[in-house]
């Protein structure tokens, strides 16, 4: 039987993972991303959608990141109503992430049309809080290492990437032919989050490139991030960091402890302003087992690894905005981790034209954000349509990443017996994912395939 792939997102770009597989007289959607980053990318989550719902058998995801997750609430508004599979841990992850999703694009849109600097009238979200919560109804747990029958044709089994919880390595068994979705692959030997599964076998694999230019650095992280919060807390500033609800900021914690432990940093006021990151953490502690840490945040702060000393989880918007007029030293920690939008917004209009303060980044910054810009080193960005100076310091932490870099992805494709017989590189920006495709080709002997948006390929020739 005839099967084929169409590439819906995450070709030549990190965002807007979708991919459609048919085979025989069934469609399946592999993850259901939003595009983010650059305006010409976004506009594509408004265009009619090419997935006809009303053939599509199930939607199979990777794990809980917007970028392979947040078109859900869009789909099923459109009229899907079959189920969407996720790993328990991403079921979880999900009932926080997509009404954040929707409830931001109610919010961006209501102080676009206050402020008047949207080029629609009006702007709208692209859904809603309450779709967004519907759309949950969808979701069927499904656990590791256990096979899942979607079909008589499609057997799928979702092993650890190591990458975020809950995050998935898709096996696919399609009548005869196997197909492998790395989804976002995680790093080794990690403190908190366990190394990806291995991978033996695969005649149709599709690997990620996020990082498939750049090697992490190998300077202790401890290190940089001691550095870093000493200098900021001698001027007696702020230490912003914005970061990801989900992994990064439960990551940050950890390591915020640690020096802690190690008398490196003093036990300074650490608030974690993000309800959601806040819950976030919880469902880590819930799903520990996939962890290399035993965490609970019922123990007290001298035992939970992922509680700092004076660590404070604000929920409100009056104890966020209490945050803005707040004096240093102290370290706000603070969604969205590339600053496209959420408190993390209001926190850099009051913090960055004060040169005691710092704004550190922590993870990958996509073409387009507000991230992306500071650090490329703007001396002027646009928050709510005003100009807003750059006078505070900009630092980075490299290897805090949850991605794997380059030589990490060659080891996870080393552990392959063989070379599949189609292999294409995806979720990385045009000279990420040119550069890995070299060095398979170089290290590996494999012939691999850079799609394009909307390319739809044959699959097991």
């Amino acid at each position: 039987m005839n099967s084929s792939l169409q590439f819906l997102g995450a070709a030549g770009t990190v965002t807007g993972s979708k991919y459609l597989l048919k085979h025989a007289d069934k469609t399946y959607l592999i993850d259901c991303g939003l595009f983010q980053g650059l305006h010409k990318l976004k506009e594509r989550n408004w265009e009619p959608s090419p997935i006809d719902v009303n053939g599509l058998e199930a939607v199979i995801l990777t794990h809980a990141h917007i970028d392979h997750t947040g078109y859900l609430p869009r789909l099923v508004q459109g009229g899907y109503h079959g189920p969407v599979y996720a790993s328990e841990a991403t079921c979880a992850l999900l009932e926080l992430l997509l009404p954040d999703s929707g409830y931001l694009q109610e919010e961006q849109a209501s102080y676009a049309n206050k402020k008047g600097y949207s080029r629609h009238k009006p702007a709208l979200p692209l859904y809603t809080y309450q779709q967004a919560l519907r759309s949950l109804q969808s979701l069927r747990p499904v656990k590791l290492d256990e096979s899942l029958a979607v079909d008589e044709h499609l057997t799928v089994t979702m092993r650890a990437a190591g990458h975020i919880l809950g995050s998935a390595i898709l096996e696919c068994e399609l009548e005869d032919l196997k197909l492998v979705f790395s989804g976002d692959l995680g790093r080794y030997d990690q403190e908190v989050m366990c190394s990806p599964t291995a991978v033996h076998q695969a005649d149709v694999l599709l690997v990620e490139s996020t990082y498939g230019n750049r090697a992490h650095s190998r300077e202790p992280l401890e290190a940089q991030l001691a550095q870093v919060a000493g200098d900021t807390l001698e001027r007696g500033g702020v230490l912003l960091i914005p970061s990801f609800a989900v992994g990064r900021t439960q990551q940050l914690l950890y390591l915020l402890r640690k020096l802690q432990d190690q008398k490196r940093i003093p036990d300074l006021p650490i608030y974690v302003d993000s309800p959601m990151a806040s819950d976030a953490t919880a469902i880590y502690c819930r799903f520990g087992a996939e962890l290399n840490l035993k965490v609970d945040l019922l123990m007290d702060e001298e035992a939970c690894p992922l509680r700092c000393r004076e660590t404070h989880f604000t929920r409100t918007v009056q104890q966020s905005k209490w945050l803005n007029e707040a004096p240093g030293p102290m370290i706000i920690i603070s969604a969205s981790g590339m600053c496209t939008g959420g408190r993390i917004v209001h926190h850099l209009k009051h913090r960055l034209p004060d040169p005691k303060n710092t704004v550190l980044f922590v993870g990958y910054q996509a073409q387009g954000t507000r991230g992306r810009l500071l650090s490329e080193g703007a001396q002027q960005i646009k928050i709510h349509g005003m100009p807003v100076p750059v006078r505070a310091k900009i630092a980075s932490i490299a290897g805090l990443s949850a991605h794997g870099d380059y030589h990490e992805l060659l080891r996870w494709l080393s552990g392959f017996e063989r070379a599949p017989r189609q292999s294409f590189i995806i979720h990385g920006e045009p000279q990420a994912a040119e550069a890995f495709q070299e060095r398979i080709h170089e290290q590996l002997g494999w012939k691999a395939h850079r799609p394009s948006y909307l390319e739809t390929v044959t699959l097991g020739e």
